[in-house]
């Protein structure tokens, strides 16, 4: 007898010496749905890159057909239980606000199909990119379940009547008109996809760390605030931000007509 061969990771992940991690989502044949171990998994994975001095980018991606068709529905199903199912939607939304909360840009590399918290995965990233074929909806409400959480991020996504009506009728949009709504940044054929999201980590990679971390942070905040409130955080970050190194040296090189140092 042989010994049976390990069990393929549910997610890949793998750092390249930029600094730049990619978390793929690694069950092509259940359509990478989000189950407790892939929850679990990506928590865990997630923390690892928040861990990392060096962290400059996070990329979600995907193996197979679909990006991810949400929710385990039959895991779900074998275990009616209120308190269960409270904590199965704690642990997925500790999840998505633990990418929000990263101080490196998170990018969705969308291959496929992106459904119900598939959808809302892609809606909590900071950028997304979107192959053609690609498509997105929350249609939780076919099996009587309206997607509230998927909700959340995707009403800061795309205007409120369109985000509702996807909500009600369950109905998919394509990659196109996903770009059109602000769901997605860019939309590209399938063989350029990996060209594009490259286009947007080397972009990011030219930025100082620094800066973008402050400007993660105060972006999300100020948004939830009334506009008084969102200037004075925000004129504070950028207060902050000018008096960084990276900021002085920025400036400076402005002035010289120079590269900044940063850049070499």
């Amino acid at each position: 007898m042989t010994d049976a061969a390990p069990p393929e990771p549910v997610v890949l992940h793998r750092r390249d010496a930029r600094g730049v991690h990619v978390l793929t989502l690694n069950q092509p044949r259940a359509f990478n749905v989000l189950s407790e171990a892939v929850l679990g998994e990506l928590q865990q994975q997630i923390d690892a890159v928040a861990a990392d001095q060096g962290a400059r980018v996070l990329i979600v991606a995907a193996e197979g057909r679909a990006f991810c068709a949400g929710h385990d529905l039959k895991q779900m199903k074998a275990s009616p239980r209120l308190d269960y199912y409270q904590h199965l939607f704690a642990q997925c939304s500790r999840m998505m606000l633990s990418l929000l909360k990263l101080p490196v840009p998170v990018i969705a590399r969308v291959q496929g199909l992106a459904t119900a918290a598939g959808c809302q995965l892609v809606a909590q990233c900071d950028l997304a990119v979107a192959a053609e074929g690609a498509r997105f909806g929350v249609n939780g409400i076919d099996v009587g379940l309206f997607c509230a959480t998927p909700s959340v991020p995707l009403a800061r996504n795309v205007l409120p009547k369109q985000a509702m009506e996807m909500l009600l009728t369950g109905g998919f949009i394509s990659a196109e008109e996903a770009r059109a709504r602000g769901l997605v940044n860019r939309v590209v054929p399938a063989a350029e996809l990996d060209r594009a999201v490259e286009e947007l980590v080397a972009a990011i990679l030219a930025k100082p760390r620094e800066a973008i971390a402050s400007g993660k942070d105060v972006f999300y905040r100020q948004r939830e605030l009334g506009i008084e409130a969102a200037y004075q955080l925000a004129g504070q970050a950028m207060a902050c931000n000018m008096a960084l190194d990276v900021a002085q040296e920025g400036v400076q090189a402005f002035i010289d007509k120079r590269e900044p140092a940063w850049r070499r």
